[in-house]
């Protein structure tokens, strides 16, 4: 079955994820293969936004490991606290990072990332991945889409 995301043209960003969360629900909300969910998630958002770099990484152990994604090649492994993903793990709070040459600690997958938020997604209690997307512009972030890519990113595991 063919799917297609429809944004309207000139939408806020507040209106482009209002817009599409509910087509991801869609997407999500049948399916129960969390990196089928995971994978259609990413090339979603990178459809609509155009971001640099978006994807998940799961909770393995004691380290992030790369799941799905869309954009140039990535870091494979990431350490409990480290960088921005590990940040967001350990803290287990979204991290907005407005250049990423100030945050302290940074992995450098690619040169081309500017501006980053890591958002934690739960199973209950316990982190089980984190949502990262990476732009190529410079503070590109900020808490409409930490909103939304919590409820997004919801969607890919849980399947709603």
């Amino acid at each position: 079955m063919a799917e297609n995301i429809v944004i309207p043209r000139n939408a806020s960003k507040e209106e482009m994820y209002s817009t599409l969360a509910p087509q991801i629900g869609s997407l999500t909300g049948n399916e129960t293969d969390r990196i089928a969910n995971m994978a259609n998630v990413t090339a979603a958002l990178k459809q609509t936004f155009g971001f640099f770099w978006v994807g998940f990484y799961l909770v393995k152990g004691d380290e992030l490991v790369l799941g799905p994604f869309q954009g140039p090649v990535a870091c494979t492994r990431i350490a409990f606290g480290k960088g921005v993903c590990g940040t967001a793990w350990k803290t287990r709070q979204t991290v907005i990072v407005p250049d990423v040459e100030q945050f302290p600690g940074h992995i450098a997958c690619s040169s081309d990332s500017k501006s980053e938020i890591v958002v934690p997604l739960f199973d209950g209690e316990h982190v089980i991945a984190v949502l990262d997307v990476d732009s190529d512009r410079p503070d590109d972030f900020d808490m409409t889409d930490g909103k939304y890519l919590a409820e997004i990113g919801g969607m890919a595991l849980n399947g709603r």
